[in-house]
């Protein structure tokens, strides 16, 4: 849900990304609520799920400067800074005003001559299950050589703590500039994940003649390349898209509360 003001907001910008469907999806998927509506005019929207449905929403307002705010009623809710038993004050606090609002980071991809937008991760994966794939990568135009491997992960620093953290990729805090490149299950005893700040994209070609490559954009599929077609580009997006957090809900409070003993 989503609180409304008086003068509306335009959201601007480039955001072509599958993962817009957002709101359709999540009626389809619970089976209330109603289909996609205006909300250009509202004030801060409410998410209550899990880190999943707070993807979906954080995509839902890309481009404009409304804030999202997460209800945790997933199993792990990194994103999300309300808990279930919390739900009336901690609305109460938001719609006072008593909130923080942080940008997020973007990845903007293009591949199979689509384009897409990423708020957690893009990740490249073998197109058949159980079969390697070898991706030829490059940095800043700079061939870093091919590497045989079940995939790669770029992620943002929102994303650094789902599938990159599960494969071994550093933990990026927000309001770091950069995104993490982390391959999955490399076939190599030197591959090692890289941090790379704006103004570097990342290129991925298949170098595999049997093995398509499918790109997944915050876990929906995208696009498939084959060997010979032209390459996945990844880079930081021009756009931001904002978490609103309550003001004791920070990074580090929530990675213990999480990911602590």
């Amino acid at each position: 849900m989503a609180s409304r003001r008086r003068s509306a907001r335009r959201s601007t910008g480039w955001r072509r990304s599958p993962t817009r469907r957002g709101s359709n999806e999540e009626v389809e998927k619970h089976g209330v609520g109603e289909p996609e509506q205006d909300l250009s005019g509202a004030d801060i929207a409410v998410v209550l799920g899990g880190d999943g449905t707070m993807l979906r929403g954080l995509q839902r307002f890309l481009g404009s400067d409304i804030p999202v705010i997460g209800v945790n009623f997933g199993r792990v809710g990194f994103l999300a800074s309300i808990q279930p038993n919390e739900l009336e004050s901690g609305l109460a606090r938001v719609f006072s005003g008593d909130y923080r609002v942080v940008q997020l980071t973007t990845l903007e991809v293009e591949a199979g001559g689509t384009r897409g937008a990423a708020v957690n991760d893009v990740v490249v994966l073998s197109g058949i299950k159980g079969r390697m794939v070898e991706l030829g990568w490059a940095l800043g135009g700079e061939d870093l050589g091919v590497q045989p491997c079940d995939g790669l992960i770029c992620s943002t620093p929102s994303g650094s703590t789902a599938y990159n953290l599960s494969n071994g990729g550093p933990v990026l805090v927000r309001g770091l500039d950069a995104m993490a490149v982390t391959f999955i299950a490399p076939h190599s005893l030197h591959a090692r994940p890289m941090v790379v700040p704006r103004g570097l994209d990342l290129e991925i070609r298949n170098r595999t003649p049997d093995v398509p490559a499918s790109v997944l954009v915050d876990g929906h599929a995208l696009a498939e390349v084959s060997v010979g077609e032209e390459p996945i580009t990844i880079r930081l997006g021009d756009q931001r898209t904002l978490l609103a957090t309550l003001p004791e809900a920070t990074f580090f409070r929530r990675y213990r509360e999480t990911f602590g003993s």
